[in-house]
């Protein structure tokens, strides 16, 4: 892996991940900011009790895409410059933590959820849409964002691990970046975990109180 190839992208992938869409795409559309209102999270789930549920979708997408690309691209086109499975790991981390700690929004970022499964999908698609569809089955049944997001986040290493190998690429330094995000999420969402031990977590869908 050479250094400053895999230096360059990591910062790339950094400054891409702490472009904060929640609040870019609230701009654009004339809504308030995400981080006044709500859980204050500038993430697609405060951003649809705005009321928008364009405003929210777009800012998922994008969210996810920011932490899709880099590591595509350097899966893509790595190996032209010397950058291996090492280098896919930093930029999937350094994309991930530009969102949670945005350079250009004061290092006050989101919990990273979409971020993370778009960093998943890079790396495989079977692998993103087997978390995916572990936050689906568990918001749909419960009707928790948090909770779906921390289960997701719990399954995904296990994921990685077990499918390693057989359908996607395992190698340590991507199953310790993997971990690491999961370990962030749950951190991140510690608030979460307490509003929803004492039973006051908002649901999917439920309006911001201003």
């Amino acid at each position: 892996m050479d250094f400053l190839p895999s230096l360059l992208a990591t910062l790339a992938a950094y400054l891409v991940g702490s472009l904060s869409f929640a609040v870019i795409v609230s701009r654009a559309m004339g809504l308030h900011d995400p981080r006044t209102y709500g859980s204050g999270n500038p993430g697609a789930t405060n951003v649809l009790r705005s009321g928008s549920k364009p405003a929210a979708i777009a800012t998922l997408l994008l969210d996810a895409v920011k932490g899709w690309l880099p590591v595509a691209l350097v899966r893509w086109h790595g190996a032209d410059w010397g950058l291996e499975g090492g280098t896919v790991a930093l930029v999937g981390l350094a994309a991930f933590l530009g969102h949670l700690y945005p350079v250009f929004f004061r290092f006050q970022g989101g919990k990273g959820v979409a971020t993370a499964l778009g960093v998943l999908l890079g790396i495989a698609p079977l692998l993103g849409l087997a978390t995916l569809l572990t936050w689906l089955i568990v918001a749909v049944f419960f009707r928790y964002s948090s909770l779906a997001s921390l289960v997701a986040a719990v399954f995904a290493p296990f994921y990685l691990v077990l499918g390693g190998g057989l359908a996607w690429p395992a190698s340590w330094p991507i199953v310790a970046a993997t971990v690491l995000m999961a370990a962030l999420l749950v951190w991140r969402h510690r608030l979460n975990i307490r509003r929803l031990l004492a039973g006051e977590e908002s649901r999917l869908g439920s309006k911001a109180k201003r």
